[in-house]
């Protein structure tokens, strides 16, 4: 690859290195880094009096950075992983299942080591995940890769297929039993069964029925036998005293209903006195103290990896001191809900920025006059904007700011009950610009960014609204988030907050998108499945289209 300074005259077919902004006199037009420059681009910037620029130009054998992310994306790709569309040389890997992500840290350092322009970041290995939680990246640092690198890191893959795995979590039915001794409250009981009923569905398993038994092994083995005529696929021991030896009463009991022990103690503190065993095939532990505890302990990471399928051997047990001093850090697990949506349990918790959104419903429907396209009905007699507004409820934008304008009593009505906050725009009839500034005036102060939607496009889920949330990252320069159909821009887009002052400038009836092409270098475009995101209905004609609408069936 040939990179550097170029003249125009030559730059046919390069690739922009930097973003080239012509300026007012030559209609702002802006050309984002990576454009390949065709003879459009090159007149114009010849017109603004440009005569170089600073480019990339491919050789033979180079691989353009999109198609190497994908070809080495489409090598790490496994049953239970997704990757996302390439764009700017990364492409992402995503869990399709809730799970424990295993990585082989040797195969990806040899990756990271073939050669600079490519490189490969996981979640640490044995993370647990949920679904569509992004796993991976790949990315391609300068704007190719040489085609032999590219082939040797494909080759590599191929004779190690283990770089990247998911093991989903299977619905174990899980036994506990409390041992009991005098004087021990009833509320440090409690807690046991809580904090580990918890472990249990973040993990997605089921808690049988809880054996409460005295602190002896004959009564604990004979509570376990019970616990497995009743199909537990794992047992736990809460002791009311801690255990101190692999012969203490806990493992004793193991050992007397026809179990081994395997290993005792753990170089991870929280969870040093855990006991694990098995009888047959059924893992049989004997938990530390500190399971009674919600907070992240060694009893996490041991249960992750049995609930994954993983056996857990003593030389597993003994390779996690490195990074097991885990005594001063506030984790807590987290509900399985939680799991669910991309935020695993025992997991350091990742802070998602805070996105409120907004509902833009103050418009005058001139093109459907007389009727108002926002109180119009669906076959089921919903509003148009009550759909709208349930979809966005549905997403994980909060706050939600309804701004109304033309029969704002009348669109309050039809969101009577749903939980959403109105902000009226006095000037509506003087355009989008003035509600769109009503709506940003009401928004929260600690709010990070805005997703602005249109009332008219009931077509656009909350699943699309969370997957702009998912790619949105200021740090990173992902700071306006655009929705595309196959090239075709749409709406709604998500915006930082840093852009708010500039919002607040605009007049007439126009909205920021405008603002976008200003700040190219800031924007990402998340491609869609479908063309939702291209669809609003403001005239008679378009609402025929609109399924549900007396259109086509409404999906789902």
């Amino acid at each position: 690859m040939i990179f550097g300074p170029t003249p125009l005259a030559e730059a046919r077919g390069a690739i922009l290195a930097h973003t080239v902004r012509l300026g007012a006199n030559h209609a702002n037009k802006v050309f984002k880094k990576g454009t390949v420059l065709d003879e459009a681009a090159i007149a114009a910037m010849q017109a603004a009096g440009l005569r170089e620029v600073v480019a990339a130009m491919l050789e033979a054998g180079d691989v353009p950075e999109d198609e190497a992310a994908d070809r080495l994306a489409r090598a790490l790709t496994v049953p239970l992983l997704a990757r996302s569309r390439a764009a700017t040389g990364r492409v992402n890997l995503f869990a399709e299942s809730a799970g424990l992500l295993v990585v082989n840290a040797g195969i990806i350092n040899r990756l990271n080591a073939l050669d600079e322009s490519l490189t490969v970041a996981t979640l640490p290995a044995f993370t647990p995940v949920g679904t569509k939680e992004m796993v991976a990246t790949i990315k391609v640092i300068p704007f190719a890769v040489p085609g032999p690198v590219l082939e040797v890191a494909e080759a590599l893959v191929r004779q190690c297929p283990s770089a990247l795995e998911l093991r989903p979590f299977q619905p174990l039915k899980v036994g506990l039993v409390l041992t009991e001794l005098p004087g021990i409250k009833e509320s440090v009981m409690e807690g046991a069964v809580e904090a580990t009923q918890a472990r249990v569905e973040n993990l997605c398993g089921t808690l049988l029925p809880v054996e409460r038994c005295r602190h002896e092994t004959g009564p604990l083995s004979d509570a376990l036998t019970r616990l497995r005529r009743q199909g537990a696929q794992m047992l736990l021991i809460a002791g009311a005293s801690a255990v101190v030896d692999r012969r203490d009463v806990g493992p004793a009991a193991i050992v007397r209903a026809g179990g081994v022990i395997e290993h005792f103690g753990m170089p991870v503190d929280p969870g040093n006195l855990i006991c694990i065993g098995r009888i047959d095939e059924i893992p049989a532990l004997v938990l530390p103290g500190c399971a009674r505890s919600p907070k992240l302990n060694g009893v996490d990471w041991v249960m992750q990896r049995l609930f994954a399928g993983l056996k857990v051997t003593p030389k597993d047990i003994m390779g996690l001191g490195v990074g097991g001093l885990l005594k001063e850090i506030d984790v807590r697990p987290l509900p399985r809900a939680k799991v669910a949506s991309g935020v695993a349990s025992g997991a350091a918790p990742r802070r998602a920025p805070k996105i409120a959104a907004l509902v833009m419903a103050a418009g005058r429907s001139r093109r459907m006059a007389p009727l108002n396209k926002l109180l119009v009905q669906d076959d089921n007699g919903l509003a148009m904007v009550t759909r709208v507004v349930e979809n966005v409820l549905s997403s994980r934008a909060r706050p939600i700011v309804v701004v109304t304008g033309h029969e704002g009593e009348r669109v309050e009505q039809a969101l009577s009950g749903r939980p959403v906050q109105f902000a009226h725009a006095e000037g509506y009839a003087e355009g989008l610009s003035s509600s769109l500034k009503a709506g940003l005036a009401a928004l929260p102060a600690d709010v990070e960014g805005v997703v602005v939607c249109l009332g008219d496009m009931p077509l656009v889920t909350g699943a699309m609204i969370d997957r702009l949330m998912a790619n949105f990252d200021p740090v990173e320069g992902r700071a306006i988030v655009m929705p595309t159909f196959r090239g075709k821009q749409g709406n709604p887009m998500l915006w930082a907050c840093e852009f708010l002052p500039e919002m607040m400038q605009i007049t007439g009836d126009v909205g920021a998108r405008h603002l976008a092409g200003k700040h190219a270098d800031r924007v990402v475009e998340v491609e869609m499945a479908d063309d939702a995101v291209l669809r609003d209905f403001d005239t008679t004609d378009a609402l025929k289209q609109a399924p549900g609408f007396g259109g086509k069936p409404a999906k789902g």
